[in-house]
């Protein structure tokens, strides 16, 4: 309770991993380029030759530049106010593709 290992106020209570409530401009600039790099990677694999089915789907998503903003940087949540929260609010936002919503959200 008292001497060198009392705890501290953040391991009383206190969150560890502090999430902030939006994206700053350098974790914005990072999504774009993820999203032109796997835009890049789809083009080459198309370029390639190669059919298959995951192509097919890829090809049917849209590409970075046609994005609107909202859809860039924030997901659909039916918990959510506004039914949207934060792209980095979601676990393994970076791995997976969260591109198309639902209709009129």
């Amino acid at each position: 309770m008292f001497g060198p290992f009392r705890p501290s106020s953040v391991a009383q209570g206190g969150l560890l991993w502090k999430i902030p409530w939006r994206l700053s401009d350098t974790r914005k600039a990072n999504v774009r380029s993820r999203l032109k790099n796997v835009d890049a990677v789809i083009d080459a694999v198309r370029a390639s030759g190669i059919q298959c089915h995951s192509l097919d789907k890829a090809l049917l998503l849209p590409k970075e530049h046609e994005m609107h903003p909202r859809d860039k940087y924030t997901v659909y949540n039916k918990s959510s106010k506004g039914y949207r929260k934060g792209i980095h609010k979601v676990p393994k936002f970076t791995r997976i593709t969260h591109r198309v919503n639902p209709r009129g959200f």
